[in-house]
């Protein structure tokens, strides 16, 4: 039985990792490590344990020894954070790991310096600049009338605020400290899409796409954006296909690992690059394993170097229009667009019946 170590283990998108492994008709033994210890508590794996925040000194040792304990033959880790400082010393580990170079981490997880590669790479992005001092920001300002600003690194959303001018994204930055670690980029749209692969040595195994229908918890959060899908559907799309196939090549020519490219639609409807989540899948992608592509199983077997699931197709192989909804404390439910659409068209009849009888009078 396999055995493999995951990071993060009780945050949600490492629940659905783990989740997703107990779906495969593969058993697996599962350890846990979590650097909070009441988030630990909730991890669906067969043992736990605490460790240290990535940031300390020794984290890396604590993580060796559990690897030697335990046996982990793989360490699977989902919060950036640990991502970046585990892929660093990945050789001191003990274990298989399954990422890129780390060199293509540091890029990947510095948006702004991924923006400028994709820039030069001729791909579409949306206009950014890197805010040093307030004249950056009334630089910018003199071009656009509005601002998408956000911290170059982090997840979930991390500083992201919608400024409807330069006063407003100042203070904002201001509030959060962020000369010379915030952006400002051209404001796009609300339409935003998720492209998730995994390649091995430069081969893509397989990619769906998904949109994304709403934020939950949006009325919360200033931006708009909090990190958390509420709902999502699956989508097939040749330009999108195309524009991150060519992002994540021009980042790394051999591509290895998770890869899921983050995207906003312009007006003229093209999607435009905004970051790539690297090594890592994003938090809802239980939903992908749901409708049938167990995206975490395939990157353990690749781990392993063991043969793969039979696929429908290496590009998108689920059917359009499937749905995925979540929320607090609730089972997601998986359905598709036609039931969503009878339900709108229910209350429209309804409505139109009730408009009926109010002319009518009776």
């Amino acid at each position: 039985m396999k055995r493999i170590l995951i990071t993060g283990a009780g945050g949600t998108p490492a629940l659905n990792f783990i989740r997703s492994l107990r779906l495969s008709n593969e058993p697996f033994y599962l350890i846990g490590v979590d650097s909070n210890q009441y988030y630990l508590a909730r991890a669906e794996t067969d043992e736990r344990h605490l460790v240290p925040r990535a940031d300390e000194p020794d984290y890396i040792e604590v993580l060796q020894q559990i690897v030697r304990e335990t046996g982990s033959q793989l360490v699977f880790a989902q919060p950036d954070v640990e991502i970046a400082v585990l892929s660093e010393h990945r050789s001191e580990l003990g274990a298989m790991t399954f990422w890129p170079r780390h060199e293509t981490i540091l890029i990947c997880q510095d948006k702004y310096a991924a923006y400028r590669v994709w820039r030069a790479a001729g791909l579409p992005v949306p206009e950014t600049r890197l805010l040093k001092s307030p004249d950056d920001l009334d630089l910018f300002f003199e071009e656009f009338d509005e601002a998408w600003v956000r911290a170059k690194r982090g997840a979930a959303g991390r500083g992201a605020f919608y400024a409807r001018s330069v006063q407003q994204a100042k203070m904002w930055i201001d509030l959060n400290d962020g000369w010379g670690s915030f952006t400002a980029a051209q404001y796009l749209s609300p339409t935003s899409v998720t492209w998730q692969s995994i390649w091995n040595r430069g081969e893509l195994i397989v990619a769906q796409g998904r949109q994304r229908l709403y934020w939950e918890f949006a009325d919360r959060s200033p931006s708009g954006v909090t990190g958390i899908t509420g709902g999502g559907v699956t989508t097939s799309d040749e330009e999108l296909d195309d524009i991150s196939r060519r992002a994540i090549l021009a980042i790394d020519p051999e591509p290895h690992g998770v890869f899921s490219v983050d995207l906003t639609y312009d007006a003229g409807e093209t999607p435009n690059l905004t970051e790539i989540n690297i090594g890592r899948f994003f938090t809802t992608h239980l939903f992908f394993t749901a409708a049938g592509l167990n995206m975490p199983h395939i990157l353990v077997r690749l781990a392993f170097d063991e043969p793969l699931p039979s696929l429908a197709g290496k590009l998108n192989p689920l059917p359009r229009g499937q749905v995925w909804i979540r929320g607090m404390d609730m089972e997601p439910v998986l359905t598709d667009e036609s039931a969503i659409k009878s339900m709108s068209e229910a209350l429209h009849a309804r409505r139109a019946n009730l408009k009926s009888l109010r002319t009518t009078g009776n």
